[in-house]
């Protein structure tokens, strides 16, 4: 892949809330991270990810099966539509649904999610949102926390970029837990996009 130039353009994928778009794009525009958010893409149309782009000046695409026609067609258009809008990094927030071969050959050790636990540990199929943290929890784990990591092909599973740890209380409910995860992943998310801008991570090395 060609090296980031020194203001990367970072494109969104999201299906719900968005939250970490919101953070990384509040960190673009305050000049805490150089770079230029360039679009959001997502499955669900009336989604509140959506809602909040278009009410900030961020050019939002909906595009999911139903839209496209099938998944391969999405897949397509997706990928697209990161190229029309030049997209540098592809940060995925809270996007539900499996990336296809197309945009992952394009992107390929471009594309950046988040998940809300220290993979390996509770990743995979299933693994998201509240069911990642009752399992933590039942598990008697005694931290859990937020990992950046590369997407490829298979859920949760491309090479880690950056972790940031959480402790577990003894009385955290899944809820609890959850709201100080999500707190972690908002300062790591865009702390680790500025660690790869200014090359101290190198994506193609992972």
């Amino acid at each position: 892949m060609a090296s980031l130039p020194a203001r990367p353009t970072i494109a969104f994928l999201a299906s719900h809330n968005g939250t970490n778009m919101r953070a990384i794009v509040a960190a673009c525009r305050d000049g805490r991270l150089r770079a230029t958010p360039v679009v959001l893409i997502s499955n669900n149309g009336d989604s509140a990810a959506v809602a909040w782009a278009k009410q900030n000046r961020l050019p939002a695409t909906h595009i999911s099966a139903k839209t496209a026609g099938s998944d391969a067609a999405a897949d397509a258009a997706i990928a697209a539509t990161l190229a029309q809008h030049g997209a540098d990094l592809v940060v995925l927030a809270g996007y539900m649904r499996k990336l296809g071969p197309e945009t992952l050959g394009a992107f390929a050790k471009r594309i950046l999610n988040v998940h809300p636990a220290l993979l390996p540990k509770f990743g995979g199929q299933g693994m998201y949102g509240h069911h990642v943290h009752d399992a933590v929890i039942k598990a008697g784990e005694t931290e859990s926390g937020a990992t950046i990591h590369l997407v490829d092909d298979k859920y949760d599973h491309g090479p880690v970029v950056a972790q940031a740890r959480v402790v577990v209380m003894a009385d955290d409910t899944p809820e609890a837990l959850a709201a100080r995860v999500q707190a972690k992943e908002q300062e790591l998310f865009p702390d680790t996009l500025k660690r790869i801008i200014a090359r101290e991570i190198d994506l193609d090395r992972l």
